[in-house]
């Protein structure tokens, strides 16, 4: 059974650009810091971000995501909780590596890399870790990775084969028979 996510708005932020995502590497598990370009785009969303009256932040303990966040939460005057379900899949042979067809059939789930996490399993961890997100005082911002949205798209009743980009808020609203996103 396809756990299902808790039908609560709340905000999506993908972490800034790296020096692996500039350079279409596959990332996974691999924690790879923030580049220049990627502290800016965090700094950046925080200013889009304020106002929008956030009370609670979860990211990944991952430091591309947890920076993201904290630099958000510096912004926002908010302190910043870890869900290690929120990290980002594990690619197996394939981090460090380029980014390239086999990506398409592991969102399909016609491929898992050697040593990965299977699609399936990605989105049934996110889906749980953004419930236990949900369940804290709201609105509520999750900061965490590429793959690990397109499992929560899966989850919203969207299409999974959308590339969400670096540090771009996305504001998730529930509804039938899919969510509807808005990125600022």
């Amino acid at each position: 059974m396809t756990l299902a996510l808790t039908e609560t708005a709340f905000w999506f932020l993908r972490h800034g650009e790296t020096d692996w995502n500039a350079k279409d590497l596959s990332q996974g598990n691999i924690d790879i810091p923030l580049n220049a370009r990627g502290i800016s785009q965090a700094q950046e969303a925080a200013g889009k971000l304020a106002g929008r009256g956030i009370v609670s932040i979860v990211a990944s303990p991952l430091s591309r995501a947890h920076d993201t966040a904290n630099i958000v939460a510096a912004a926002l005057g908010l302190t910043v909780s870890l869900d290690e379900g929120l990290r980002e899949v594990s690619f197996g042979v394939q981090e460090g590596q380029p980014m390239g067809d086999w990506f398409s059939d592991w969102v399909d789930g016609h491929f898992t890399p050697q040593d990965g996490e299977p699609f399936a399993d990605l989105r049934e961890r996110g889906v749980a870790a953004a419930n236990r997100a949900l369940a804290l005082p709201g609105p509520v911002l999750v900061v965490a990775h590429g793959a690990l949205f397109r499992g929560l798209r899966g989850a919203m009743g969207l299409d999974p084969q959308f590339r969400t980009p670096n540090a771009q808020p996305v504001f998730c609203t529930p509804g039938h028979p899919s969510w509807t996103l808005a990125p600022l």
